[in-house]
């Protein structure tokens, strides 16, 4: 099993700029894609509390770049738990050009989550629920930089 949770994507002519390369804030949203679909496919019960009053607020984001991306690229976005407290999540992104065997790091992003419970107007810090902890376990990175050691 790979230390890492994987989204896949294709690069999209609407995700690219006027230069032909993608746009600096897809990088962002595919961080926020990736963990969506880690919800629904690794910790689905997350999704009912998502629902009821849980809130995952996004408190800072970043992405180093090192190469371009274009439109129709093979990429994959990968995903490890950098840092993990009792209310907060980090997340490690490391972006891939796919292009058969070969891949290349193409950029390198954080992500800083808390979560919330209540009303909009009231929000308190809640705990990391149980489930998403375990189903992120598999999944740490040892290096506190997104990439295993």
């Amino acid at each position: 099993m790979a230390d890492y949770y994987e989204y896949r994507h294709v690069v999209g002519f609407e995700e690219t700029n006027l230069v032909g390369n993608v746009y600096y804030v897809n990088y962002l949203s595919w961080q926020g894609r990736c963990r969506e679909m880690f919800l629904k496919e690794r910790a689905p019960g997350v999704l009912g509390l998502l629902r009821d009053d849980l809130k995952l607020f996004t408190l800072k984001v970043d992405c180093e770049f090192f190469a371009e991306l274009t439109a129709l690229d093979d990429v994959s976005v990968r995903m490890r738990l950098i840092e993990l407290s009792q209310t907060q999540l980090e997340f490690g992104f490391d972006y891939h050009r796919l292009a058969g065997a070969a891949e290349d790091l193409v950029a390198r992003g954080r992500q800083r989550v808390a979560c919330m419970r209540g009303p909009n107007t009231r929000t308190v810090p809640a705990r990391v629920p149980d489930e998403l902890v375990a189903a992120l376990s598999p999944y740490v990175s040892t290096t506190g930089h997104g990439r295993p050691g």
